[in-house]
């Protein structure tokens, strides 16, 4: 899908190289749509020379035939049908773009883990039959071409096969991303849109909003009208057509990467659940690895304690038997003292018993 500004571009140059060999439409300076002529309505005086046919009248089998795809061979635009008018879906800008591309993808990682629905966008139109008392036949009716619809593979009447160019059903959810160019655009989106999606029975209806001013999230009520889809106090927005879809306000701002969400537990459901579960196994892997190492140091630090306490153990016993050593050389040590003591003291007292008896002798000697 290419911006508004390069299509503008690329548009007026195809447009001034075909107006010599091409027909051109009336009043528009484009080429006429590929076919036949036909006789149809021409376009009022104001034209969008980037949808020259915008708000022509046209039936809506000829609306199948000639205008549902690829109507120009120069101009790149999608006429979506609207109760015998052509109505041109708006090109997006960047920002429109991106929100855009991040929540196709977020709708495709869901379907992916849940394969419930499946999911048709941009080009694909389907039927809104609509009561309509304003209208002879009391119905109104109109070919809508989503930026993506949800088909469930519930709905009653299936999708699929290489040949189908539109879908005869209604679809479950409608995704649109707000066209904002003119008030007429805004409008479209946020109040027709709606109110048509709503008679037709389409179940929930998100309209995408970069700027957040027109972002609203719609769920069909018991009466047959939207109510606005609240968040939670945690900002989430929930899905009942697609259960276990849920999103976040702010990521719409954010637009994360999905290998980003995948690791958050509000998306790790449905987008890429085997990065989460591998992360956590490699997480728990490295945990254990992480636990096995310190039970590992603790072991060798147990070790290290014990074998220094065995050491100081047998420092103390050495340092006892030390003790026990000196105490029996001290007390060998007084034994040797005491006796030699003794041995003095026998000495001694023998000498002065000695010296006694030759005084005594002397004196008797004297006498």
């Amino acid at each position: 899908m290419e911006s508004r500004e390069a299509l503008r571009d690329r548009s007026q140059t195809q447009t001034s190289q075909t107006q010599i060999n091409s027909s051109r439409a009336a009043g528009t300076g484009v080429s006429e749509p590929a076919g036949p002529p036909a006789q149809v309505e021409s376009p009022g005086p104001s034209v969008n020379p980037f949808a020259p046919d915008d708000g022509r009248c046209v039936s809506k089998e000829e609306y199948w035939a000639r205008w549902y795809e690829n109507p120009y061979p120069d101009i790149d635009v999608s006429y979506e049908w609207n109760n015998g008018r052509l109505e041109a879906k708006p090109l997006p800008n960047e920002p429109q773009l991106d929100l855009y591309n991040w929540f196709l993808d977020l709708l495709r990682r869901y379907l992916s883990t849940y394969p419930i629905a499946k999911l048709i966008n941009l080009e694909t139109g389907f039927v809104l039959k609509m009561e309509d008392s304003a209208e002879p036949s009391g119905q109104r009716e109109a070919v809508r071409k989503p930026d993506i619809g949800v088909i469930l593979n519930s709905n009653p009447v299936p999708w699929g096969g290489v040949d189908r160019r539109h879908f005869d059903g209604v679809c479950d959810m409608v995704v649109e991303a707000v066209s904002d160019s003119t008030p007429a655009e805004v409008r479209r989106d946020t109040e027709e849109k709606r109110r048509d999606y709503a008679l037709a029975g389409v179940k929930e209806y998100y309209i995408l909003d970069p700027g957040g001013e027109h972002m609203r999230f719609y769920r069909l009520a018991a009466g047959g009208q939207y109510e606005e889809i609240q968040p939670d106090a945690g900002g989430v927005i929930a899905s009942e057509v697609l259960p276990g879809l849920r999103f976040r306000l702010e990521e719409l701002k954010r637009q994360r990467e999905m290998e980003t969400l995948a690791l958050d537990d509000l998306y790790s459901g449905y987008v890429i659940p085997a990065l989460k579960i591998s992360v956590t196994q490699a997480e728990e892997e490295a945990a254990a690895r992480q636990a096995e190492a310190a039970a590992r140091q603790e072991a060798e630090q147990r070790a290290d304690a014990a074998e220094q306490r065995a050491e100081a153990e047998a420092a103390a016993r050495q340092a006892e038997a030390q003790r026990a050593d000196a105490a029996e050389q001290r007390a060998q040590e007084e034994a040797a003292a005491r006796q030699a003591e003794a041995a003095a003291r026998r000495e001694a007292e023998k000498r002065l018993r000695e010296m006694k008896a030759e005084l005594a002798r002397q004196r008797r000697q004297s006498s």
